[in-house]
């Protein structure tokens, strides 16, 4: 199959081409039924090739448009005005490829998009293309995205994009109203739904106003995963993701959840100098101590150094519980029932990578056996460190 993304340079564009590359080239191995020979890229501008695609392309993505003239004139021309075009260019060599429409919610011309002029522009595309695949028997996806968020300009057309610039740059900011919701679609689930596409999945639906409606049999096509959020959710997330490095809190941020898309976006954003930060190293003639990772409901994440010969912890827990993970160096974990006095140790090192639970009741230490080599442990614990409450008892193994 050979395919052509019109618009590839845009947001939408270069993360679409990026993934069609991946399996292409078997990198992405999730979408077999997908075979793709060749991925034709156009931005507007460039007639000749546009029309060379044309002759060659098996299936259309098009995403190319205008949103951002200087004259409203301008949507009409960047919007219809190239649809025209490019269906014309099929038509003349009796294209038989489908076409995937990137058309917006604007389209409705509902609520307060009533007077849209780019509303107007996307809504006359739409017709042109259901007309031209009525008129040509030719398969047409028209879909009418919401707010996209996706890593693209800040300052241009995307709020979510501006706030996570701002916020991962120190750079001030305003929000005109906390209170208002936007209907957001992440890239990924963007592009998710355009193989969907590809592989004949698609989602239909109709509109009742803006409000999307699946519908086994709608005109229209649809990604039904998107997250309907506030503007002060966004921002208060933001600052919450911007402390995590002093803070060592990582926020919850389950399978699919909206925090899990905007902490990969805000990350984005993040000036190459952000991309490092420095971690308090408790220090010691022993070794080092530091933790590394905060959660709100799995504990904390630590890794400690132990210097050649060095034996650390000789502690035990009521309900604490842990684990260690020698990932470098040569050492010996040895537990004992504070109670019973029954007793368990193990050889662990670097070149076996295994995890031994430090239990409940059981006195517990590490011990370092080698004389030139540091002893490197990852140790996780089922709870953050309360000095209050530290559940942490001094006895030797």
């Amino acid at each position: 199959m050979n395919i052509l993304v019109t618009g590839a340079k845009g947001m939408v564009g270069c993360a679409l081409v990026n993934n069609l590359r991946n399996i292409q080239e078997g990198k992405n191995r999730t979408r077999p039924n997908i075979k793709i020979d060749e991925i034709y890229e156009y931005d507007l501008g460039d007639e000749e090739r546009l029309d060379e695609f044309c002759s060659k392309c098996d299936f259309v993505f098009n995403l190319a448009g205008v949103n951002r003239p200087t004259d409203p004139e301008d949507f009409m021309k960047g919007n219809f005005g190239f649809a025209s075009t490019l269906l014309s260019s099929l038509k003349k060599y009796e294209s038989k490829a489908p076409i995937m429409l990137s058309s917006s919610i604007q389209a409705t011309l509902s609520g307060r998009f009533r007077k849209s002029e780019y509303g107007k522009s996307k809504l006359a595309g739409e017709e042109l293309f259901f007309k031209y695949g009525l008129d040509n028997g030719i398969k047409v996806a028209v879909y009418r995205f919401p707010n996209l968020m996706g890593h693209s300009r800040p300052k241009y057309n995307s709020a979510v994009s501006t706030f996570c610039h701002a916020v991962a740059n120190d750079e001030e900011f305003t929000v005109n109203d906390r209170s208002t919701v936007l209907e957001l679609l992440y890239i990924d689930d963007l592009v998710e739904g355009m193989f969907d596409l590809l592989e004949g999945k698609e989602c239909h639906c109709e509109f009742d106003g803006t409000e999307t409606v699946l519908k086994e049999d709608g005109r229209y096509c649809c990604v039904p995963v998107t997250h309907k959020v506030t503007l002060g959710e966004i921002v208060d997330l933001l600052q919450e993701f911007k402390e995590q490095p002093v803070s060592l809190m990582m926020p919850k941020m389950p399978d699919g959840s909206f925090r899990k898309k905007l902490f990969s976006l805000y990350l984005s954003y993040l000036p190459k100098e952000k991309f490092k930060y420095e971690l308090k190293m408790n220090k010691d003639d022993r070794g080092s101590f530091t933790e590394f990772i905060h959660t709100l409901d799995c504990g904390q994440v630590s890794v400690n150094i132990s210097k050649p010969g060095i034996t650390k912890c000789n502690h035990w827990h009521n309900s604490k519980w842990e684990q260690f993970i020698v990932v470098s160096g040569h050492g010996l974990i040895q537990e004992r029932n504070i109670n019973t006095g029954e007793f368990v140790e193990f050889e662990v090192s670097g070149d076996k990578i295994e995890a031994v639970y430090m239990i409940p009741g059981w006195t517990h230490n590490i011990i370092n056996l080698s004389d030139k080599e540091n002893l490197v442990t990852i140790m996780t614990c089922n709870e953050i460190f309360n000095k209050d409450r530290p559940d942490t008892f001094f006895e030797i193994v």
